[in-house]
């Protein structure tokens, strides 16, 4: 009776996932000690530049004037919670460096940043009173645009259309809601604003899905056409007409009760109905992507449009209604820039918000909940920049003014590579 032959394949496969297993390991090590040693940075900077130049007392106000419950201000000894702040990351530091937080290293890495975030407040603020509240308010505001934007960019994207002209659709929206608002109001410009958005990702569509043109090509046409018309448009028209930009601002409006809770009061339940507006099209989008007929059919598609055409999907009819849908939100939040803020266009005041919103997209996973809390970083380091700017920091000025986008860069640098897009993200797709 012969013997059967020996199979070695498990073998073999045991033996390649431990050299997988291995050389996982030494990049978990590289990456912790890595890791550790930004901390040991961040303590350092703490401790030989930050402490020893600051002196006094850093007051955080923590309630409004009008509040009806007022909370004391928070005081700390500047240069004592220094030293506790750089032993902090010190400790974390050290922690990290010779035993690793494993899989909890970008959870340690975040709150490293955010101590040392906080020393630098402490520092900038010494001998001064700095208001945290309006602080964090201005932070929801700011991450509006932001969080609008990524959210575009996740419509479209779930259904396999790369949005980069993210930007030029916020921006258009500003210039249509501004002129439409001076016009009939700021109810009339606000839904100009969001059609215009819806216009400009009908283009994207048509190039897109119809004629299957490089869809990077497009957004960054997208952006350049809307960049030159608007800033011609202000140069011809509303710098000779001033009438057309003037629009109306829309006023904060306060919720009853939850608007009278402390801090968590005034941040979320006394903004502009365009920060309402956010929140709730976050909520339904999360809603409709994730636990309907239709977003299963636009995940679906962005993930695998042949296997969702031959289930009978319109692949083509996904995607322009995904692309139209997230273009107007877009727009909608191009009016956060004129109808939300300042009741004025200025040619290119959208600063870069829809590429930011691009970055806390991926950061956010193409996840709406995701993408706003990513949006929320950004937005507080742009509050936090326009902050210190008021207080007079040592900082100069340009480097406050780069701090949102540094913030951006650092993000991605070190988070882009664990996001993984739909498999189908930016293929065009024609149908056998």
């Amino acid at each position: 009776m012969s013997t059967p032959p020996i199979d070695r394949e498990p073998i073999e496969s045991y033996e390649v996932t431990g050299k997988r297993t291995k050389e996982l390991t030494r990049r978990q090590i590289k990456k912790a000690r890595i890791t550790g040693i930004v901390m040991f940075a961040l303590a350092a900077i703490v401790m030989f530049f930050l402490a020893p130049a600051a002196a006094g007392t850093s007051t955080f106000g923590l309630s409004f004037a009008d509040e009806t419950i007022q909370l004391p201000p928070l005081s700390v000894p500047s240069q004592g919670s220094l030293w506790v702040l750089a032993m902090v990351l010190g400790f974390l530091g050290a922690t990290q460096f010779f035993r690793g937080f494993q899989s909890r290293t970008t959870v340690i890495l975040g709150i490293a940043f955010a101590v040392f975030v906080f020393s630098i407040m402490v520092w900038a603020t010494a001998g001064q009173e700095f208001s945290l509240i309006s602080m964090l308010v201005s932070t929801i505001a700011r991450a509006t645009p932001i969080a609008l934007g990524a959210l575009s960019g996740i419509l479209c994207e779930r259904s396999g259309v790369v949005n980069i002209g993210i930007e030029g659709m916020l921006l258009g929206g500003a210039f249509t809601g501004v002129v439409m608002g001076s016009l009939l109001g700021g109810w009339v410009g606000l839904l100009a604003a969001t059609l215009t958005g819806g216009v400009l990702a009908l283009l994207l569509a048509v190039l897109a899905v119809n004629f299957r043109v490089d869809q990077i090509i497009i957004g960054v046409v997208i952006n350049i056409l809307v960049l030159g018309l608007t800033s011609f448009l202000t140069a011809q028209v509303l710098v000779k007409n001033p009438q057309f930009n003037d629009a109306p601002i829309f006023q904060a409006i306060k919720i009853p009760i939850l608007g009278d809770i402390p801090i968590v009061g005034p941040m979320f339940f006394d903004q502009t109905i365009i920060v309402y507006g956010m929140f709730i099209l976050i909520a339904s989008v999360t809603f409709l992507l994730f636990r309907t007929r239709w977003g299963l059919r636009t995940r679906s598609v962005g993930e695998n449009p042949k296997a969702a055409d031959s289930l009978g999907i319109k692949v083509a009819k996904v995607r322009y209604l995904a692309v139209i849908y997230g273009g107007m939100v877009g727009g909608f939040a191009g009016a956060w820039f004129t109808l939300g803020t300042v009741g004025r266009f200025d040619e290119g005041m959208t600063g870069g918000r829809g590429f930011i919103g691009l970055a806390a997209m991926i950061v956010g996973g193409w996840n709406p909940i995701g993408a706003f809390f990513a949006a929320l970083i950004f937005g507080f380091s742009d509050s936090l920049q326009q902050k210190f700017a008021v207080i007079e920091t040592p900082i100069p000025g340009e480097f406050l003014a780069m701090a949102p986008y540094l913030v951006t860069i650092i993000i991605v640098a070190g988070l882009v590579g664990r996001a993984r897009p739909p498999a189908a993200d930016g293929q065009p797709y024609e149908k056998e």
